[in-house]
């Protein structure tokens, strides 16, 4: 009797983009996921990795959001990236109108946009936002940004590190407010 759908016994390598889009897709179709509180993120092996946010860590993405906003293109919070290191949620992208054109329709896209913004929180650590950079640019952003809203601080980072500043001309006066 043939089946629909093979069943692994396990994973024996990372999961591809393709593989963990679908994945989510499947999480985010399942009626048992709809009142998951939190962000809820796939690393490379499948394994579900879940954050639940603060307020204030909403009140960041949303002042990211506006401040985004004048970039033109679109600002977005949560957005659904798959990656080679796994499938995750900045806290807020920026993408070009260019991006948006050939990636904005996409339920997860395999290319992140050009900005991509984690929002520290207590939860977070250094290792798991070192990895998220490195996927973020490996999917193809040009800059990630870390905010830490205890120290009222962002990192900039572009392909080659730390850098001064965004290249992209925002002002960022009042996030912490």
């Amino acid at each position: 009797m043939g089946r629909m759908f093979e069943t692994r016994e396990l994973i024996e390598q990372p999961l591809s983009p393709e593989e963990l889009v679908m994945r989510y897709r499947t999480l985010s179709e399942d009626s048992c996921f709809a009142n998951v509180p939190g962000k809820v993120e796939i690393d490379a092996w499948g394994r579900i990795v879940m954050t639940p946010p603060s307020f204030y860590h909403g009140v960041i993405q949303g002042r990211l959001v506006r401040k985004l906003a004048a970039l033109g293109g679109e600002a977005v919070t949560e957005a659904p990236i798959a990656t080679p290191s796994g499938l995750f949620l900045p806290d807020v992208v920026w993408a070009s109108a260019v991006f948006m054109s050939s990636h904005g329709s996409e339920f997860a896209p395999t290319r992140a946009p050009e900005i991509c913004v984690e929002v520290v929180s207590p939860s977070n650590s250094v290792k798991e936002l070192s990895e998220k950079k490195e996927a973020y640019f490996a999917a193809g952003a040009l800059e990630v940004w870390i905010v830490y809203p205890q120290s009222k601080r962002c990192e900039f980072y572009g392909k080659g590190g730390l850098l001064l500043g965004s290249a992209y001309p925002i002002d960022l006066t009042g996030i912490f407010d």
